[in-house]
């Protein structure tokens, strides 16, 4: 699964929010059922950033998000996130949706 959280973020603040998104990044990372995930910041908009991560499967990331460290490290982080849906299932070409399939994991 992919999770995609966007941020707005004040030009001024933003090398305080590089150093705290990439922190909260490194506290997802350890956890078990992440995959891979990036930082990124808009070309045309620097006060829209972006973190993304992947997951094995919805279980491991809520499972990640209830763990005592991100608590800690990154969920203070993940509530300044814009207000909109975040995670997504990972759509492969030719194959069926599988959302209900991975509701069922973890």
């Amino acid at each position: 699964m992919l999770v995609v959280n966007r941020f707005r973020v004040p030009e001024d603040e933003s090398e305080q929010f590089r150093v705290e998104v990439e922190a909260a990044h490194a506290v997802l990372a350890a956890r078990s059922g992440y995959v891979g995930g990036t930082i990124g910041r808009n070309v045309d908009e620097p006060t829209l950033w972006v973190l993304t991560t992947r997951w094995e499967h919805v279980g491991a990331y809520r499972r990640a998000l209830s763990s005592y460290d991100v608590k800690m490290g990154a969920v203070r982080l993940l509530s300044r996130a814009v207000d909109e849906a975040s995670a997504y299932e990972v759509v492969e070409p030719g194959t069926d949706l599988n959302v209900a399939r991975a509701r069922s994991l973890g």
